[in-house]
């Protein structure tokens, strides 16, 4: 089967999409052909080298989190799905295979796929849509009436956080930049801030949670913008974030780090609220699993709005 692996960490030109052993599932696994993936940030982190602490240096190595496909084979302790199954998933990012033709995972990472979705829109949802999901809800503890403010809005995180803010009823503020103000507002933001024209840690409003998709702030610099008792939320660890912790034990105010798991009954939580037309996945550009070179180096420009898909088959 067609994959891509890469053995030593560098530019997108380490990538090579090449034949690659096709897997087999043990007992507890499923056997998913895969019609879709995405490119996230954490690709080509990974790449880069950015996190060999965790990914060592052993290669050849694989990347790709997101996947929607079909369960073509079943491990005989699996009872919860059968062949013929849409499904899709993620892996944690750091153990991700989904740059394939075919994959093996078990049922702790799948769930049925939204019906009103194909795979390529449907590859678009899940680590991006769960990162929101759970920042939102288990960080920030995200309530009706609250005013939640995001920024980096027009990302692939961004984008599903400013929907599921909506779905969870809060007030919403988008930060982004002024071309993509009218996204943001279609998705649902009640107020928009061009980052461009204004710092909102500048203005003198004040939110319930702060969720810092971008991660260009500290908690200390967010603390005036927060209510007494508000949240920060931010998706990657940093020295400087420890430091935050530190300063947010002498405060009523919460710094929190999001460390994003797959989770069955998230995912099924988004496929309800996706085929109730409350969550859409915005997709900026579709390449051939065969461009990933070009597909990993657009998404390291950060001028992706939402996601970037990779279709392994035509679907």
């Amino acid at each position: 089967m067609k994959g891509v692996i890469f053995n030593r960490y560098g530019s997108p030109d380490v990538l090579e999409y090449t034949e690659v052993t096709k897997p087999s599932p043990t007992a507890k696994q499923l056997l998913i052909k895969v019609f879709a993936s995405s490119v996230n940030p954490i690709d080509w982190k990974i790449r880069r080298g950015m996190l060999q602490v965790v990914t060592g240096k052993k290669f050849p190595l694989s990347l790709g989190c997101d996947f929607s496909g079909e369960v073509v084979e079943v491990g005989e302790e699996v009872s919860d799905f059968q062949p013929g199954n849409q499904v899709y998933g993620f892996f944690s990012p750091t153990s991700g295979k989904a740059y394939g033709e075919y994959i093996v995972t078990t049922s702790q990472f799948i769930s049925d796929k939204p019906t009103n979705l194909n795979h390529s829109q449907a590859a678009a949802v899940p680590l991006a849509a769960s990162t929101a999901l759970q920042g939102l809800r288990n960080q920030g503890k995200v309530k009706k009436g609250q005013k939640v403010l995001i920024n980096g809005a027009s990302g692939g995180v961004g984008t599903f956080a400013v929907q599921i803010a909506k779905a969870y009823q809060a007030e919403v503020t988008g930060v982004c930049s002024g071309k993509n103000i009218p996204l943001i507002k279609e998705l649902g933001a009640d107020y928009t801030i061009d980052y461009t024209q204004e710092d909102f840690i500048q203005n003198e409003e004040q939110y319930d949670m702060i969720f810092d998709v971008v991660g260009n702030y500290s908690f200390r610099k967010c603390q005036k913008s927060l209510k007494p008792q508000g949240s920060y939320v931010r998706l990657t660890p940093s020295l400087p974030f420890i430091i935050d912790r530190l300063f947010a034990f002498f405060s009523r105010q919460q710094a929190q780090l999001l460390l994003v798991e797959p989770q069955p009954k998230d995912l099924a939580a988004l496929k309800d609220w996706i085929e109730q037309e409350k969550v859409k996945p915005i997709i900026d550009s579709t390449y051939q699993l065969s461009e990933i070179i070009a597909a990993h180096t657009y998404s390291e420009t950060g001028h992706v709005v939402g996601k970037i898909v990779l279709e392994v088959e035509k679907n």
